[in-house]
């Protein structure tokens, strides 16, 4: 077992620096894509959604989360590029992936608070893509570049 074990950190270890971004890419392009599908802002349908729900000022709420979405994914990016130490902007790309991975989780909290409260409780929640998304932007709120 310790053999096969070798021979897999032998194979994987050229791919360590690449790994972090298989998920930087994800999530920030999922957040983009996602952010920009509501684009003209205010989105109508989903301001009717938040109208209907007896939300107060739903076409401040539905921009912000279309911009934040924006923002966030691109910033999980931007902050990972701005991670080598000889870099001056280093201390500023850590700060810049902590704050985008808190952005999302905050923006998943409330989707799944709001669109999705039917899940708190069910199977349906770890069936889906939303909690995935919660989990890796804690995990860059958390980690930031470390």
């Amino acid at each position: 077992m310790k053999k096969f074990n070798n021979f897999l950190d032998k194979v994987a270890s050229p791919f360590e620096l690449i790994a972090p971004w298989l998920l930087r890419i994800t999530l920030g392009t999922s957040f983009i894509l996602h952010g920009v599908g509501k684009f003209p802002i205010p989105a109508p349908d989903m301001v009717r959604w938040f109208e209907s729900m007896g939300y107060m000022y739903p076409e401040i709420i539905v921009s912000m989360v279309a911009v934040g979405e924006v923002a966030a994914g691109a910033g999980i990016m931007i902050g990972g590029l701005l991670n080598t130490k000889a870099n001056f902007f280093y201390s500023n790309g850590h700060l810049i992936t902590r704050l985008s991975g808190g952005a999302i989780s905050v923006i998943m909290i409330g989707a799944l608070l709001i669109a999705h409260k039917e899940w708190l409780v069910t199977q349906e929640l770890f069936m889906s893509e939303q909690i995935f998304l919660l989990a890796l932007g804690l995990y860059f709120a958390i980690k930031g570049n470390k």
